[in-house]
């Protein structure tokens, strides 16, 4: 990998993926978002491997896209690229994918975050879609998932003028999850992987999975698939290991099974 960093053994269960163009403030250009798509997809595949930390560096989680690879494209050029399709291997990551965010988190970098399952910010943290600012508008969901997160009069403003709003503000907006000192945020982010780490990977998949399809569908199908998932982890072993250790009064020691 050039433009990431991955380690997948970071803690006990916790996968690390670093975005490393620290010059460019971790702009995402092609090849690094192949980069990640490329790295969930093994992730996955990897039963160590329970949750996934994204992060950049103190200054920038991601400062926007890579303008300068996209500048003198045409429309064909961009359809050709079909540049969003790494895009939709993060969505389809099973298990969960949090956030750390310090600095700035704008363009695609705030697309980026929203993408993720959680977002732990630092003090520092800085969000916004500034597309508009140089005659083009969110592309990889910046509409779409800021919308449904902190509703639409504030996401028209955000998108129509191009403001940033700081880590307090995204919170107020339900945006983000916690807030800490910079020296902390890389902490916090682990020690909440390490907690959802410690809980059965097959309930934790689909309990996400449920989540997120509550946002695609209406109430009751929503509630038939939540259904389906509750019913389908009774044929596994992690429910037997839970419920038996509820009842022994002991910590369930789960193994993904």
């Amino acid at each position: 990998m050039e433009f990431i960093k991955v380690t997948k053994a970071y803690q006990k269960h916790i996968a690390l993926i670093q975005l490393n163009r620290p010059k460019e403030l971790n702009a995402l250009n092609i090849q690094l978002m192949e980069e990640i798509s490329e790295s969930l997809k093994e992730l996955d595949k990897d039963d160590e491997v329970r949750v996934v930390v994204i992060t950049g560096n103190e200054r920038a989680f991601a400062a926007g896209a890579d303008i300068k690879q996209m500048a003198g494209k045409q429309t064909i050029d961009m359809w050709k690229e079909d540049r969003f399709t790494t895009w939709d291997q993060i969505n389809k990551t099973k298990k969960p994918i949090i956030a750390a965010v310090s600095g700035f988190a704008l363009g695609g970098g705030c697309e980026l975050a929203m993408t993720c399952d959680m977002i732990v910010a630092s003090e520092t943290a800085q969000f916004g879609q500034p597309e508009i600012k140089i005659g083009v508008m969110p592309g990889a969901g910046g509409t779409q998932r800021l919308t449904k997160a902190i509703g639409k009069v504030k996401s028209m403003e955000l998108v129509l003028t191009g403001k940033f709003i700081n880590a307090e503000e995204a919170l107020h907006y339900g945006l983000i999850n916690k807030i800490v000192p910079v020296e902390l945020y890389m902490e916090e982010a682990l020690k909440l992987a390490k907690e959802i780490a410690s809980m059965s990977p097959l309930a934790v998949q689909m309990a996400k999975e449920s989540v997120k399809r509550s946002f695609e569908v209406p109430l009751d199908e929503g509630l038939q698939f939540e259904r389906k998932n509750f019913y389908m982890l009774f044929s596994s072993e992690d429910q037997k290991e839970g419920m038996n250790a509820f009842v022994e009064k002991r910590r369930a020691d789960f193994k993904g099974k």
